[in-house]
């Protein structure tokens, strides 16, 4: 259990997947952005640190394009960040993307509650289309990134277009660079599917595109990224979706560990401390921990938190968090001191091959439903 004495460090962002803006299909996009961003001023606000749009925003990177999106954009109170993608560098440049995007929602990297948020440039160094590149600018300036996050005691984020496994070039270099950096979650766009991968060090996530969607007949919605106190958090919530939204975002879910020795991803035995996201509800709403046959009222702390205590023993628990008619679901694995996971050499570091597969709870089909594997020729 964390101790009392010690504050939580928590961040949160939402993930609105690749927009692919474009006049050809009627602005599609524009009005499912225009229907996120109400959803999230209106139920979010106050409870999310920043929106993140991760490429492909412009489907040919048009001017007009981008003017379409920074409209929709613009009734966004909470900040947002920015990354190109190769529909961007569809004009052999990303002029069009710089000039339309205000130096402030893309930055190269950010402090956030104590989280160092780097954001990288995958497309600009390559010859376009799916010729994924790093700079030596942006390679020199992990290695520098990841050793301030270290020095200064903060967790590190990656935000880029893509995977490691989907560069043409240095692709494992990267991707060892993030494990032994000891970062926490790398958010990609891209795949126009949801999928987590865990290559065993490192959690990555994709978030359905915004256009051009095959998967869940269609459905567009966005990802709710949470890391607190190290373990990460991923749901998607379609728009048509009710609310509220619930979210366990501590302990951790066997399916996210890379850390089995820290208590906050593998609990010991004993009593451990639940942590969930409760976001658009009333004030007075009630709460409850359900474990087996057992339901406890949570409390929200001042940090909008929702917490209640459980004593597992050592095994496989599931441990559900309800609210009104909505709740979500963790499987938490418990060991004691003597007994915690082994965790093997790296393998294959940030590959797609380490997929976790279908979890529907999260909103994960594992069908991989997308231009990129198995989905049209958009």
């Amino acid at each position: 259990m964390t101790d009392a004495r010690i504050p939580s460090r928590s961040i949160t962002w939402v993930h609105i997947g690749d927009l692919h803006l474009d006049e050809a299909d009627g602005w599609e996009s524009r009005d499912r952005l225009v229907a996120i961003v109400h959803q999230i001023e209106t139920r979010l606000r106050g409870s999310v640190d920043f929106v993140y749009l991760p490429g492909d925003n412009a489907n040919h990177g048009t001017p007009e394009q981008y003017r379409v999106m920074t409209d929709a954009l613009a009734a966004l109170t909470v900040p947002w960040r920015i990354i190109p993608g190769d529909h961007d560098f569809e004009p052999g440049d990303l002029s069009a993307y710089d000039a339309a995007i205000p130096p402030e929602n893309r930055p190269e990297h950010e402090v956030i509650a104590d989280h160092r948020c780097i954001f990288l440039d995958i497309v600009s160094a390559g010859a376009g289309g799916p010729d994924f590149r790093l700079t030596m600018h942006d390679r020199n300036r992990i290695a520098e990134e990841l050793a301030r996050a270290s020095a200064e005691r903060q967790t590190p984020l990656v935000f880029m277009h893509a995977y490691p496994g989907d560069l043409a070039a240095d692709g494992d270099a990267v991707a060892q660079s993030l494990l032994y950096g000891h970062v926490a979650f790398v958010d990609t766009g891209h795949t126009h599917y949801n999928e987590l991968l865990n290559d065993g060090y490192v959690v990555y996530g994709a978030t359905r595109s915004t256009g051009q969607i095959e998967e869940d007949r269609g459905r567009a919605g966005f990802a709710i990224v949470t890391v607190h106190d190290g373990v990460p958090s991923w749901r998607f919530r379609a728009v048509d979706a009710p609310w509220p939204h619930v979210q366990i975002v501590s302990p951790c879910d066997r399916r996210l560990v890379t850390r089995p020795a820290d208590p906050l991803q593998v609990p010991r035995p004993g009593n451990v401390t639940v942590t969930a996201r409760v976001d658009g509800a009333p004030d007075n709403i009630d709460v409850t921990l359900e474990h087996g046959s057992t339901a406890t009222p949570m409390t929200r702390g001042a940090d909008g938190l929702w917490r209640s205590e459980v004593s597992l023993n050592a095994g496989l628990h599931a441990l559900r968090v309800n609210c009104e008619h909505r709740s979500d679901t963790i499987d938490v694995l418990v060991r004691g001191a003597d007994a915690i996971p082994k965790r093997r050499l790296p393998v294959a570091p940030g590959q797609e091959c380490h997929a976790v597969g279908a979890w529907p709870i999260a909103g994960i089909d594992g069908a991989q439903l997308g231009p990129n594997k198995n989905g049209g020729g958009w």
